[in-house]
């Protein structure tokens, strides 16, 4: 077996013995032209936290409130409310108002807001028109039903809708069913519209603002809320002698709550289990306390059957 040999060729292999040269020149901290900085010391027995993370935005909770009640009585009615909703679902509240039924149907409508406090007629227009859902509704003194109560000043003569032929009278709202629909199906059942038997009619936008017209003498007669009425009375019991029922409708399915159907199943599910519980927890107990409510319920469409044949009956929503 022949042996190999090696032969270095010192000419050639110059070049490479530089480079190992300076190599080793570097590696071994001679060459103080390019000697490298010392590395910093890192005491690892030395621990801090890591830097807080702003949390992402969180998108509020909207919930729109028909002015079934002014703005005023609205803010300080509902207030405690969203409070505590803010607190059970994590997340702040933004409580949106608007001057007409028409315009918080519309909110839902374009799924701006996520929870909507309605009254009856609108939750109907909402569910034929663009499939308005419910979520629950309030049970008060043990009832899922409210009324549509006809009033006038204490000292007014009327008895009944036909004596107040001639009169002024105060709507709530175009879309209100209690405030609107319902006395002019009993104008209708007299064989007139509200335009001919009424010598003047006016909007007031919320029952709490019909109610005072009507306390106040700006207008003769007025039909509101039960519900709205029983709690401004105990609110203010002196109104109690500056106004009188003269007639009150047969009971109808409750103001719902009701969502838009564009949210998530999920979050709506969430919703109606924080809403059906509040009565088993002492601080919505509280709340409800505070806005007159027994608890929240499960309700259904058919529960509003009346309301939506007598509405059509009218010639709908306006």
């Amino acid at each position: 077996m022949k042996s190999v040999r090696w032969r270095l060729d010192t000419r050639r292999s110059w070049p490479l013995l530089g480079w190992l040269l300076l190599a080793s020149l570097l590696l071994s901290g001679c060459f103080p032209l390019v000697r490298a900085a010392p590395l910093p010391y890192i005491d690892l027995d030395q621990r801090e936290p890591l830097p807080a993370i702003a949390p992402a935005q969180v998108r509020p909770l909207r919930i729109a409130v028909a002015a079934i009640i002014s703005p005023q009585g609205t803010a300080e009615s509902y207030s405690d409310l969203a409070a505590y909703l803010s607190e059970k679902v994590g997340r702040p509240i933004e409580l949106i108002q608007r001057r007409t039924y028409a315009e918080v149907n519309e909110l839902v409508a374009q799924n701006q807001v996520d929870v909507a406090f309605v009254c009856t007629s609108a939750y109907v227009d909402g569910h034929d028109r663009f499939g308005m859902e419910l979520l629950v509704a309030p049970e008060i003194d043990g009832q899922r039903v409210y009324y549509s109560e006809l009033i006038v000043p204490r000292a007014s003569p009327a008895q009944s809708m036909a004596d107040l032929q001639g009169k002024v009278f105060a709507f709530t709202d175009p879309i209100s069913f209690s405030g609107r629909v319902y006395p002019t199906y009993l104008v209708q059942q007299l064989g007139q519209t509200p335009e001919h038997f009424f010598r003047r009619s006016f909007y007031t936008y919320s029952h709490d603002r019909a109610i005072e017209a009507v306390a106040a003498g700006v207008a003769d007669g007025a039909a509101v809320d039960s519900l709205v009425l029983d709690y401004a009375l105990k609110r203010n019991p002196s109104l109690s002698r500056r106004i009188r029922v003269i007639h009150r409708s047969p009971p109808f399915g409750i103001p719902p709550v009701v969502i838009p159907p564009e949210l998530p199943p999920r979050q709506a599910a969430d919703l109606r289990d924080i809403f059906l519980a509040m009565d088993h927890d002492p601080e919505g107990r509280a709340v409800l306390s505070e806005l007159g409510i027994d608890r929240f319920v499960v309700v259904q469409d058919e529960d509003y059957t009346d309301v939506r044949q007598l509405t059509q009956m009218v010639g709908g929503v306006q």
